[in-house]
């Protein structure tokens, strides 16, 4: 396959047995297999799901909702605090299609109680230790008031509670994802049997790869919404989330320039390219991508001795070994896996499979969200 410039370059076999794994697993759990769309952004690759059962879907926009609804699918959850200045888009989907919102304060609600013209569901969110948005779990007045004013209103239609358990992708262990992963089942266990009598139809939905991929008690809960396990990256493989052979993506770069007297490689591609998603490095040191190569028609994982080290725009510096810099040459290609694929995805817009196909994402030209 020929290059020409920066290229983020997808494995379908093995984005297809990721999707598959993960249904399975939720099926064997008797979970509902809700996936996050947001890592891929692809009707193409959204299409892929359905061949493993996945009829409903999680997105974190109102925009990536729209587009989603287009390519045909029907049952939708934006998993973002609703923004209410969107409020004619969220009459449109809401009357199109079943779409379920997130509230965690009463000025949403308020708002959507004033303006809402068609039935939404709606979770509220709960934040079970990631502290980014969410009401604490032991809330249980707070709680009470925005159930209130949800039921107050004949659109709005409570589904139960939601939460992300990010805070599992700062783990430093598999044994602290697993830890992380059994406090968030103990808080959002609690919820449910406190509100259950009332509720007896309440879900519970969480969703993070890292617990998804490799915990199995998920007592209590309803529902899953992982979205990186599609592709997998160095962050997942560095927690032992996943394997090397799970990992989909790679942004393939040209080698541009060689610096002898500092074991530096110069590649096209830069944070435009890949994101400043970083994780840190065995030498203390921030690392924005371990390094591929071909080496006897096999692909060779770099140790971490040899990293993507800085970033600019356009540019991208590789570290080296002496012994491996020597094996790096000018107008090479090498593959980069991302810290973090979802920016990489998110930032290249578009996918070149490994039989030399072009996926194209949301936003890409191709459609007026």
């Amino acid at each position: 396959m020929e290059f020409v410039r920066p290229t983020l370059l997808l494995d379908k076999d093995i984005c297809l047995k990721n999707i598959e794994r993960m249904a399975e697993k939720a099926k064997s759990k008797k979970l509902i297999f809700r996936p996050h769309f947001k890592t891929h952004q692809s009707a193409i690759i959204g299409d892929w799901f359905r061949k493993y059962g996945v009829e409903a879907i999680t997105v974190s926009s109102v925009q990536m909702a729209t587009y989603f609804s287009y390519h045909g699918w029907t049952d939708i959850t934006i998993a973002f605090p609703v923004n209410f200045h969107e409020i004619n888009q969220i009459n449109k989907l809401s009357q199109e299609i079943s779409l379920n919102i997130v509230v965690e304060n009463k000025e949403s609600i308020n708002y959507l109680n004033k303006f809402l013209k068609f039935p939404v569901g709606v979770f509220i969110k709960i934040d079970t230790g990631f502290n980014r948005s969410g009401i604490l779990a032991g809330r249980y007045n707070t709680i009470d008031g925005l159930l209130k004013f949800i039921n107050e209103n004949k659109h709005l239609q409570f589904k139960g509670f939601l939460s992300h358990t990010g805070h599992t992708y700062n783990a430093k262990s598999r044994h602290e994802i697993f830890n992380r992963h059994f406090d968030a089942l103990l808080k959002m266990r609690s919820l449910k049997n406190y509100y259950k009598k009332k509720y007896p139809n309440m879900l519970v939905s969480i969703g993070d790869t890292p617990s998804a991929s490799i915990c199995e008690n998920f007592e209590g809960v309803d529902e899953i919404r992982p979205g990186n396990f599609v592709f997998y990256d160095l962050m997942q493989y560095q927690l032992g989330v996943c394997h090397f052979d799970d990992i989909a993506v790679r942004l393939v770069c040209p080698i541009v320039a060689k610096h002898p007297s500092r074991n530096e490689v110069v590649i096209y591609g830069g944070a435009i390219h890949i994101s400043k998603d970083s994780i840190t490095n065995i030498d203390g040191k921030e690392l924005y991508g371990q390094i591929v190569i071909n080496k006897n028609d096999k692909k060779v994982l770099l140790d971490e001795r040899n990293y993507l080290c800085k970033l600019s725009q356009e540019h991208g510096i590789i570290k080296a070994t002496h012994k491996d810099f020597n094996d790096l040459n000018i107008g090479d290609w090498i593959e980069i896996i991302p810290v973090h694929s979802c920016l990489t995805a998110n930032l290249m817009g578009k996918y070149t499979t490994t039989n030399g196909e072009t996926i194209p994402m949301m936003g890409s030209g191709n459609d007026d969200f």
